[in-house]
């Protein structure tokens, strides 16, 4: 099949999906275009920040760089990423391969509570079987490596993979999967020199250890290796969380014309702005990210891109303030190039504790507190050796990562970094009234 046109529904309530408005091909096939229906125009609310309920076709980005495909807003989230691609590309066949065919092949079970249909009057996604479950964790390895190695699957394989392979974002071989009636993200071993499962598991529960809030995870152990699950933060019991990505959050707030800037500030400045107020919610998320950047320069995590970051969207009818979702994709990148993927600072994405305290006050820190921060999280990368071994981590894999973690250029800031150079700003300036002294 091929499409010119789809529809994209609201599944918050599974049970009750909501017509959102029609998708088109747009853009020479590399964009898809947002026409919000007219009951959702009376009734809805706006997806992103750069989709307000107004009627008219919104448009994605007129430039699309060589064969970058891009839909509307948060329609983009909805779709699949390289390896969703991939699996829809060797599963599916589908006779055209434009962003359109990849949003419907997606199937149901895509990132956050949006679905595309063939229908406008019910929501009709691409069929799709039960997701696999634990206890077929080793099969479904086996049919990614298939896929991998494009070899052919049979049929009971392909109807393995089709239960939840495709919806996923990233470029490694992931599915999801059925564990006691929730849905986990597995991930498998990709032919790394290291055992990059394991070690993913061991830095999400370090990160814990530094205040940061993680995805939930279990380590699955499979013949020859390990596979890693992640607990879906965008699910919940009966529903579906409305939920962003943070290139997808960044670019909604930029203004039109303006060149995004993909970074940690940014994201941060929108939490302030439209998180949640609730006790302070907005602040401590903002507190909170500012924790992960330095975390992830820290352990050498540089693969910090848009979307290894996500925003939850809290009563999207109501007032759509949103929330920091749990951290994810947490793992040393054992690269040692020296620059993050987001941006930190005043020095763009250099990998350095200098240019992550150079915009503190983005996240609503102050010198001396932004720095107390920094030291929090050094304590707890000072003992990543005891800790991964502890979770299992082989002693082979550790010394490999601790040429990075633990290397001139990482290991010389954490023992240099002095809190005492930004104790000079110890209360925030008060702005002056009309009347104060001059």
């Amino acid at each position: 099949m091929k499409f010119d046109a789809l529809h994209l529904w609201y599944l918050g309530d599974p049970a009750a999906p909501r017509h959102v408005g029609e998708l088109k091909l747009v853009s020479a096939g590399k964009g898809v275009s947002l026409r919000y229906a007219k009951d959702w125009l009376a009734h809805g609310f706006a997806l992103s920040e750069d989709l307000p309920l107004v009627d008219t076709e919104f448009l994605p980005p007129g430039r699309l760089a060589g064969d970058a495909q891009r839909a509307v807003g948060a329609v983009d989230d909805a779709r699949p990423d390289r390896w969703g691609e991939k699996v829809i590309r060797f599963v599916d066949k589908p006779k055209r391969l434009s962003l359109l065919e990849y949003l419907y092949y997606a199937g149901d079970d895509r990132f956050g509570a949006l679905g595309v249909s063939t229908s406008a009057t019910q929501y009709a996604p691409r069929p799709g079987g039960p997701l696999p479950r634990l206890e077929d964790a080793q099969q479904l390895s086996e049919v990614v490596a298939k896929i991998e190695a494009s070899e052919p699957l049979s049929t009971v394989e392909a109807r393995i993979i089709a239960g939840g392979g495709s919806p996923l974002g990233g470029a490694k071989p992931k599915a999801l999967i059925d564990i006691g009636g929730e849905q986990w993200v597995v991930k498998f071993f990709n032919h790394e020199p290291i055992d990059s499962p394991l070690i993913e598991h061991a830095t999400m529960r370090l990160a814990t250890q530094a205040g940061i809030t993680v995805a939930e995870t279990r380590l699955i152990p499979l013949t020859g290796a390990n596979a890693v699950a992640i607990r879906r933060f965008d699910r919940a019991p009966g529903r579906r969380i409305h939920s962003l990505s943070a290139g997808t959050a960044i670019r909604a707030a930029t203004a039109a014309g303006s060149e995004p800037e993909m970074g940690y500030p940014a994201l941060a400045r929108i939490l302030r702005r439209i998180g949640v107020t609730d006790e302070g919610a907005n602040t401590q998320d903002a507190r909170e990210l500012f924790r992960r950047m330095v975390f992830n320069i820290l352990v050498d995590n540089t693969d910090d891109h848009e979307k290894n970051h996500s925003l939850l969207v809290v009563n999207p009818f109501a007032n759509g303030r949103l929330r920091l979702a749990p951290a994810y994709d947490l793992l040393p990148s054992n690269s040692g190039q020296g620059y993050q993927e987001f941006i930190c600072g005043a020095q763009g994405r250099d990998s350095t504790l200098a240019n992550a305290m150079s915009q503190c006050d983005a996240f609503g820190l102050l010198p001396a507190e932004a720095a107390a921060e920094v030291m929090a999280v050094i304590a707890v990368v000072d003992t990543w050796r005891a800790h991964f071994a502890q979770v299992g981590v082989s002693a082979r894999d550790i010394e490999s990562l601790a040429e990075r973690i633990d290397g001139d250029e990482l290991l010389a800031q954490r023992r240099r970094f002095d809190p005492a150079g930004f104790q000079a700003a110890t209360a925030r300036r008060k702005k002056p009234g009309p009347f104060g002294r001059r």
